[in-house]
């Protein structure tokens, strides 16, 4: 019952679709009509500019901390802010905010595909594991500039990470919080599909925080 409440939560949480809002606050605009379509950072950000790209950015990962943060106080969780109780109900309140955020009821389920939130549910599991999984995903923009790329590292190290950790300290791993991260990065990988097949025909497009014109 504790796991089917926090998804309801982190869902209830992640259904606030900062990139739509702020494309119709700052844009005028449906941000899903403009862009590659998602209604995520980086399309906000070739679409409206840096600004609204990082209230998009920092909004999302805030979407996840919350609701991490609400469902590891009620329940007696762990993670970073909250000691060495069980991170599991921090993780499924994460994972319904992926579900919403990527998945609105009330946009038709078309939003974007989570990988901010997904940075925020990190940073609350483990640091060591966010310090980790940020660095490779900053060292993969910096070479090669490609977001998507760099979002797709990311949820492969983070699963992976938390395991070396665990490996490290001595500690049992938490089996079932590696295969809720691991199906977060199935599912980024099935959001990333498009971004995938133009990374392999090296069609797809570098970051750059310049809007469009």
């Amino acid at each position: 019952m504790e796991r089917l409440i926090c998804l309801v939560i982190g869902y209830i949480i992640g259904c606030i679709q900062t990139a739509f809002i702020v494309g119709r606050i700052m844009g005028k605009i449906d941000i899903r009509d403009f862009g590659s379509g998602n209604a995520g950072t980086t399309n906000v950000t070739r679409v409206l500019g840096a600004k609204a790209g990082a209230i998009v950015f920092v909004s999302d990962i805030l979407k996840a901390v919350i609701a991490y943060c609400i469902c590891a106080a009620i329940f007696k969780g762990g993670g970073t802010f909250f000691g060495d109780g069980n991170i599991l109900w921090g993780i499924y309140a994460g994972v319904g905010v992926i579900l919403g955020h990527d998945f609105p009821f009330y946009l038709n389920f078309k939003g974007g595909k989570g990988i901010a939130s997904t940075l925020g549910l990190i940073l609350c599991v483990d640091w060591r594991v966010a310090l980790t999984t940020y660095a490779f995903g900053l060292a993969v923009v910096i070479v090669k500039k490609y977001i998507s790329l760099c979002s797709l590292v990311m949820v492969v190290v983070a699963p992976a990470s938390m395991v070396l950790f665990s490996f490290v300290m001595g500690n049992k791993i938490n089996t079932e919080a590696v295969l809720l991260m691991s199906a977060i990065g199935f599912l980024a990988y099935y959001q990333h599909i498009p971004n995938i097949k133009r990374l392999i025909k090296g069609e797809e497009n570098k970051f750059s925080i310049k809007r469009n014109k």
